[in-house]
């Protein structure tokens, strides 16, 4: 009788090695929402302080202070919890937005002909947002379908703290540079007062060193 042959053991693909970009394009992502909420807001005040007849005006100051603060909401609850990065509202509605930065831009009224800028920075802002989720998005996709497939989902391994410390530096460097220009030429921005001069009086009856 000949001798048995000992079936070789089966062994599952390895699977692809899962990109440790995750958390640095989330963190980004996060910063971008933050640069584009204050940038909103700022559009809320200025729209407020334009003081323009009639009701579009105060309306359109009301919907951008909620949309304002819908991004400072959204980009807590992305960083924290990791939320709102498939759902096709939010993509929808951040699509939406840029649509009406890019109208304001191209049409701009007696009341927000002074926020070009601004518009701009919020327009910029918003773009880069829907790019991270586009990208985040289709990397989740790819995840899911490889496992899918029958290869094994592997946890992404731990960013090294260096490189999410260099993410989060770049990020807020990167967004900085979008959103300063565009909340200086706000109204907020073109009345705030320098640093090193605050409690000095201007002469008018304010205090002066």
């Amino acid at each position: 009788m000949g001798a048995l042959r000992t079936a070789a053991p089966f062994h599952h693909p390895a699977p692809p090695p899962v990109s440790q970009s995750h958390p640095t394009v989330r963190l980004v992502t996060g910063i971008a929402g933050f640069g584009a909420a204050s940038v909103n807001l700022a559009i809320s005040s200025s729209l407020f302080a334009a003081g323009a007849p009639g009701p579009g005006i105060p309306a359109a100051a009301a919907v951008a202070g909620l949309w304002g603060a819908a991004l400072l909401a959204g980009a807590v609850m992305f960083l924290a919890k990791d939320l709102l990065m498939g759902s096709r509202w939010v993509r929808a509605a951040l699509a939406a937005a840029a649509a009406v930065h890019l109208a304001a831009l191209a049409f701009p009224t007696a009341a927000t002909s002074g926020l070009g800028l601004t518009q701009l920075s919020a327009l910029l802002l918003t773009l880069m947002i829907l790019a991270a989720l586009g990208w985040l998005r289709r990397q989740n996709a790819g995840q899911e379908g490889r496992q899918q497939d029958g290869g094994l989902l592997q946890e992404p391994a731990g960013v090294r703290p260096g490189r999410l410390l260099l993410a989060a530096f770049a990020g807020a460097v990167l967004v900085a540079g979008i959103t300063t220009p565009g909340l200086a030429a706000s109204t907020a921005g073109q009345y705030a007062v320098p640093h090193g001069e605050h409690g000095s009086l201007a002469p008018g009856g304010h205090h002066q060193h």
